[in-house]
This record gives C-alpha cells, sequence and structure tokens, in this order.
C-alpha cells in the first residue's frame, strides 16, 4: 500500500474510521434521503448506457453492469434499513454531462457508473468507497504506428464530455504545446465511433472502459490501447451531498460486500467471464491499485 501512495500520490486512503467520522461530521442535507425513498416508496438509480461492464444498457434495453449490480444491493440495504416489504427500483439514465445534476438535483438516490471521486466533484456531490481504480489512456487504430499521447501532436482527438479524461487531454495539450484538435462527444460509444470512422486519430478514456468498447466491436484486433496512465481514476458510487445517515448506511453495506468478498465475485462476474448482451469476455484481472484500495476500504481521496 505505501508502494501504491508513492507511485500515485494523488491516490491517498485514510483509515476507514477516520472516513466514517469525516462522513458523520458533514452538514446535514436539507431533506434527508432516507425519509424521501421512504415516502415515495421507491428508489431511483442514476445508471449510464455505454459504460461497459459498469453501466450499459443490454440487449432489452435494461441497465446492467457490476456498478449496477453493486447498486442493487446497496437498494435492498436501504430496503431493510427502513423496513419495507419492499422498495422498487427505478432507473434513470444519465449521460456524463448530466450524472452530477442527477444526484445534486436530487433526481436519483444513486449514481451508478463510472464515476470518478476528486475534489472538483465533492464540492456538488459525496462519493461512498471506491468500487474500481483506473487510468487514462487511449484507444488507437492499431496500425496506426501511435504510441504515445505526443505521437498525436497535431491531430484530432476525441474524448467524452464532462470527464476527467477530457479535462487531462486539455491541460496536457497545453502544457506540452501539442496542438491537438480536442473533439468533445456524447458518451463513449461515440468516442469509439469517432474513431473507428476516422474522424479521429484516438480516444482518450479510462483503459478499462477503452477495453471494453474494443471488446464489443466487429474486430478487436483492429484497435489497441495505448500509452502511459495519464491519471490514477478511483470510480465510486455517487451520493446527494451532507447527508451522512444515507452515506454511512451505504459505506456500511459496501464494506460488507468487500469483507465477505461478494464485491470480488461480482468483479470476476464482469471483468472475467462472457457478459452480456453478445458474450464478450474483457479477460481483466483485477489491478493492483484495486486490490490494495480493498485492503483499506475508505471513502477519503486524497486530492
Amino acid at each position: 500500500m505505501l508502494f501504491a501512495a508513492r507511485l500515485f500520490p494523488c491516490l491517498r486512503f485514510l483509515p476507514l474510521g477516520a472516513a466514517l467520522i469525516a462522513g458523520l461530521a458533514a452538514p446535514q442535507a436539507q431533506a434527508a434521503e432516507l425519509e424521501k425513498i421512504k415516502a415515495a416508496g421507491r428508489i431511483v438509480i442514476a445508471h449510464r448506457e455505454s459504460s461497459i461492464p459498469f453501466s450499459y444498457w443490454d440487449a432489452n434495453k435494461q441497465p446492467v453492469g457490476y456498478a449496477v449490480d453493486l447498486c442493487r444491493k446497496i437498494a435492498e440495504a436501504v430496503r431493510l434499513q427502513l423496513q419495507l416489504p419492499s422498495l422498487p427500483v427505478e432507473y434513470l439514465a444519465v449521460t456524463s454531462a448530466s450524472r452530477i445534476p442527477a444526484i445534486a438535483e436530487g433526481k436519483a438516490s444513486l449514481e451508478c457508473g463510472s464515476t470518478t471521486n476528486n475534489a472538483e466533484r465533492r464540492k456538488q456531490v459525496d462519493f461512498t468507497i471506491p468500487h474500481y481504480v483506473a487510468s487514462v489512456r487511449l484507444l488507437v487504430p492499431a496500425a496506426s504506428g501511435i504510441k504515445s499521447v505526443e505521437d498525436l501532436a497535431g491531430k484530432s482527438v476525441a474524448s467524452t464530455q464532462g470527464t476527467t479524461s477530457l479535462s487531462e487531454l486539455n491541460r496536457l495539450n497545453t502544457e506540452r504545446g501539442l496542438k491537438l484538435q480536442i473533439t468533445p462527444v456524447k458518451d463513449h460509444q461515440d468516442g469509439f465511433n469517432t474513431v473507428a470512422a476516422g474522424k479521429a486519430a484516438a480516444f482518450a478514456m479510462d483503459d478499462v472502459l477503452l477495453s471494453g468498447l474494443r471488446a464489443q466491436s466487429k474486430e478487436p484486433a483492429k484497435y489497441a490501447i495505448v500509452g502511459k496512465p495519464m491519471t490514477v481514476e478511483p470510480y465510486a458510487i455517487m451520493l446527494p451531498k451532507g447527508d451522512a445517515a444515507f452515506k454511512k448506511l451505504v459505506n456500511q453495506e459496501m464494506l460488507r460486500l468487500i469483507r465477505s468478498g461478494e464485491l470480488q465475485e461480482l468483479y470476476t462476474k464482469w471483468f472475467q467471464k462472457p457478459i452480456a448482451p453478445n458474450g464478450i469476455n474483457l479477460e481483466w484481472p483485477m489491478p493492483y491499485l484495486l486490490r490494495e484500495s480493498l485492503r483499506f476500504p475508505t471513502d477519503r481521496i486524497g486530492d
């Protein structure tokens, strides 16, 4: 763990006790989420359309994925806490741009996708314990010869709007004078399609999402994921800001899932076995940083 902290100083994990105490000390939200859920008789979960394998639509346009499964377990924990005979789950599709407002404006109780916990976002929402740690890299045509972001100087590069990947790409472009032609796209599938159609030389996004897009394409061998990691991205479920009781319940369920091994079983299901809709297998072993973070689970990420 010390090695990981030194290697990636932007990812610092604090002891769990301190994290939970900090959560309890947060200012109370204007309307307690558990009370809202109980009054409504349902819980709304925000999900993504193409963040394979975290949160996406299956062939019947039903939300599925690793993060969606985690949120369903959290919804069951909420039902038990509220002592309800049933708690229907309603789903709200969101994009990279609309996901934070969906939580901040009270449209959903949980956002279950591939959202990075960072300081800027914590001004508007809270996050639970991370369920994944990714890094930003590049998807390019395998025959392009592109190996790094420097090889893209003067070329067109796509990245999804509202993501840390797009912010990092803009930063590198300015700092290194690469003269990139940066194209924001609506979602991850659009980014992949832009490269496939020859409209961009690369798509910058989190490595595991690139792997999912490549694996489900008609000709995966035509594409390569290249470049050194540009950032470290701890993915976590978004929650309404300042609701200590709701955050404590969600974190307790995340801890139970980690300590029981259920989270690890879900990881194997979604990253190392065939998944819907086409039976692709990402064959993506659990990253070292994720393994380490699960040893010391906390929702407090260093700025």
